[in-house]
């Protein structure tokens, strides 16, 4: 039997209200209807359900259309950790990664909602190949996903590949860590940015969502084990984050902005969120989409040590604004969002939904959320007994 999720009651839910066209709503924006709108659906499968769960709930957050009609729309998936990673017999996809059904059916119905051109973005793991290339090597058909519309194609956002530089974006306020990042130029040659996520516990950060997601745009070529030290280094795409990102043992690329110094920079459960924060409010995410029908829970992947368990919460979530989508995402899973230090899942790491409030890029408090479709109580799937 499931337990109620912490903090979590009725009064503190709003009603689904009429929906708004979403070119009216600022990305950032946290008051009730202007932004921090919040749709839930229950699915079962990757199947025959799987694409009117998703017009749903994007029609009850306003509809595509006024979003991404005649733009360049670009939606960055996550495929954490090696082809070959995989959680006992579960596939990755029904893991650790974002299912290829769930990119498949956003890029047709943004395709049908009138996109002029879908980029799909990942920093694939350790790799310079082709996107294409890496779901071969995962057993995906790359073309189930390139022909579902007009005009797709794929980006492989570890290197700087066809562009002649990388994108400068600053972090608002000078941010926690990083005052900027530069990133793959996809990510500023487009109109529209979606990240598309898994519903997961975090080692690092307590949960990995669609803020979490954007870690995976840091380019190896400036931020990975073998960055090269004054400038990119393109034929360096190999290897992890690790050194530079998560242990804060070396800098990126002199090239890039460079993270401030002080208590804490050295630790991974300090920076990580931090740096989850900055880029939430260096890039902002206009649509946010949570792949929670298969999922795992005790962590992000294979990777992590202890109660590892591969589930079924039979959940999508889609939101205008990330930090509030992330919020009702966290409760989903039987957290309370507002947590500090301390407490599940951030037990010993600081709240990035937090973190990122303060940084002005929306709201983590489910009283200034707008919650439509399924309602909050009946999508609670608790992630540790």
């Amino acid at each position: 039997m499931r337990k109620p999720c912490t903090g979590i009651t009725r009064r503190s839910l709003f009603p689904a209200a009429a929906a708004l066209p979403l070119s009216s709503l600022p990305p950032f924006a946290d008051a009730p209807g202007q932004g921090a709108r919040v749709s839930i659906a229950r699915c079962p499968d990757y199947g025959a359900a799987l694409t009117p769960a998703l017009r749903a709930m994007f029609d009850q957050l306003g509809g595509l259309g006024g979003l991404v009609r005649n733009k360049t729309v670009a939606i960055k998936v996550n495929l954490t950790g090696s082809p070959d990673s995989r959680l006992g017999n579960t596939p990755a996809e029904y893991a650790q990664y974002t299912h290829p059904a769930v990119i498949g059916a956003t890029v047709r119905l943004i395709g049908e909602a009138g996109a002029r051109r879908i980029r799909v973005l990942e920093g694939a793991f350790s790799t310079d190949d082709p996107l294409e290339e890496f779901m071969l090597q995962v057993g995906w058909d790359p073309l189930h996903i390139l022909n579902a519309a007009a005009n797709v194609e794929m980006i492989n956002t570890n290197i700087r590949g066809r562009f002649k530089q990388y994108a400068r974006f600053n972090t608002p306020h000078g941010g926690h860590l990083f005052p900027g990042f530069d990133i793959n130029a996809s990510y500023e040659e487009c109109d529209v940015l979606v990240s598309l996520a898994k519903l997961k516990e975090h080692g690092t950060c307590g949960v990995t969502l669609s803020m979490k997601n954007m870690f995976g745009a840091t380019p190896l070529t400036i931020y990975g084990d073998n960055a090269g030290k004054d400038e990119p280094d393109e034929k360096g795409a190999r290897g992890g984050r690790g050194i530079i990102m998560h242990a804060g043992r070396r800098q990126p690329s002199r090239s890039a902005p460079q993270p401030k110094q002080g208590a804490g920079a050295e630790n991974d459960r300090w920076r990580m969120p931090r740096i989850v924060a900055d880029l939430t409010a260096a890039r902002p995410i206009h649509l946010s989409i949570v792949d929670g029908i298969f999922t795992m829970s005790g962590g992000e992947g294979p990777w992590n040590y202890g109660r590892l368990k591969a589930i079924r919460p039979g959940l999508l979530l889609a939101g205008l604004n990330p930090v509030s989508t992330d919020a009702v995402a966290t409760a989903c899973m039987g957290f309370d969002p507002l947590a500090r230090r301390g407490t599940p899942p951030f037990e010993t790491r600081d709240n990035c939904l937090l973190l990122a409030a303060e940084l002005g890029a929306g709201t983590p408090d489910l009283k200034r959320i707008e919650v439509a479709g399924l309602s909050m109580p009946d999508a609670v799937f608790p992630f540790r007994d």
